[in-house]
């Protein structure tokens, strides 16, 4: 089918959509919104890569923009101030430079270029201003991301952040022993750690500098609001995995919801992606239920004292982006060309990787 985007550029065009991918209620019901910088985003991030030499000018020129990270980062964190959406997006530009990098470790068997990378990233989220200048690209353009990102909230909200992404880098670091010894984790597994690698509680901890306020324990840890920061991670997460399965597949891949359901549930391809689909569609809906608790969260606090009020206008803004990311993940596995495995030359290997770059002959 076609759905009409309301895309990222100025002439937005019909996007196909295969109906197996095809999720009416996001299109008629999670209306998409941009941020009002995203130009000059797409733009400075695109300079950044370049500066940061995180991708080599001819990849940047041909796939850059068509890959769409800005995009996906624009249409989740709206109000956030343009400092603030600049640092996100620069910050989501090299998450997926080092997802790559990641699998590029694996394909090509780098045990100890990945461990390498591995210790001096948890090293560069403690003392970014450390690894400023690291001579890997990788490392100095995650230690500049960290040093803005730190600049904007207070001392705890960094330390929680960290805690979330040093607990990323080790899930990052099972997924390389899984794929390396041909592990495929069990379904229960598998999406105990989607969770850390999809980074579910860094996009969550985004959502506060987004909003300018930093918010109290009592309020992150509500069950309303915890609800329904997780069922919008795992919406993305789980769809992520659905459009993504044959890329996957392709590249000898073992974490996939669907390649667990696969090999460990006896579920032919099509009824993983069955399967897959009817978890996408009851996060949407459970959603919408976790959405009204949480506004009632937000309502209550407006009652309160100017502190508690201003809390509760910074926990709507949060709740709404939340509600963004459903809209924004959804359309970006449609026009992102990270997803288009039919077009490569090579289904195992995409061509925006630069593989002279990350070592390989």
């Amino acid at each position: 089918m076609h759905a009409f985007s309301h895309g990222t550029s100025s002439t937005p065009t019909a996007v196909a959509v295969p109906p197996a991918l095809s999720l009416p209620v996001i299109e008629s019901e999670f209306p998409r919104q941009l941020h009002p910088y995203w130009p000059r985003l797409q733009e400075k991030t695109r300079t950044w890569l370049l500066e940061k030499r995180l991708m080599p000018a001819d990849k940047v020129e041909e796939y850059a923009d068509g890959l769409c990270y800005t995009d996906l980062m624009a249409g989740y964190y709206i109000g956030a101030p343009d400092d603030v959406m600049q640092a996100i997006a620069d910050y989501s530009a090299w998450f997926f430079v080092w997802d790559d990098r990641h699998d590029r470790d694996v394909i090509h068997g780098r045990a100890d270029a990945w461990r390498r990378l591995r210790f001096r990233l948890h090293a560069a989220l403690d003392s970014p201003g450390d690894h400023l200048h690291h001579p890997d690209p990788l490392v100095a353009g995650f230690a500049d991301s960290m040093v803005r990102l730190y600049s904007f909230l207070g001392k705890k909200w960094n330390e929680r952040f960290a805690l979330h992404f040093h607990a990323v880098i080790e899930a990052y670091d099972r997924e390389f022993r899984n794929r390396t010894s041909g592990t495929v984790p069990t379904v229960d597994a598998y999406l105990e750690l989607r969770r850390l690698t999809f980074a579910h509680w860094i996009w969550t901890d985004l959502l506060e500098p987004s909003a300018q306020c930093e918010l109290p324990v009592a309020v992150r840890k509500h069950p309303a609001y915890e609800r329904a920061a997780l069922l919008s991670q795992e919406f993305a997460a789980w769809y992520n995995d659905l459009c993504s399965l044959p890329k996957e597949i392709a590249g000898d891949e073992v974490h996939n919801l669907g390649i667990s359901l696969i090999h460990h549930d006896g579920l032919t391809l099509e009824e993983a992606v069955t399967e897959i689909r009817r978890r996408v569609e009851e996060c949407i809906s459970e959603f919408l239920a976790a959405e009204r608790d949480a506004l009632r969260l937000a309502d209550s606090l407006m009652d309160g004292t100017v502190e508690e009020k201003a809390t509760g206008v910074a926990v709507r803004a949060c709740i709404g982006n939340m509600r963004n990311w459903f809209s924004s993940v959804y359309w970006f596995h449609h026009e992102s060309g990270r997803y288009m495995v039919d077009n490569w030359d090579d289904r195992s290997t995409p061509p925006y990787v630069n593989n002279e770059a990350a070592g390989e002959k």
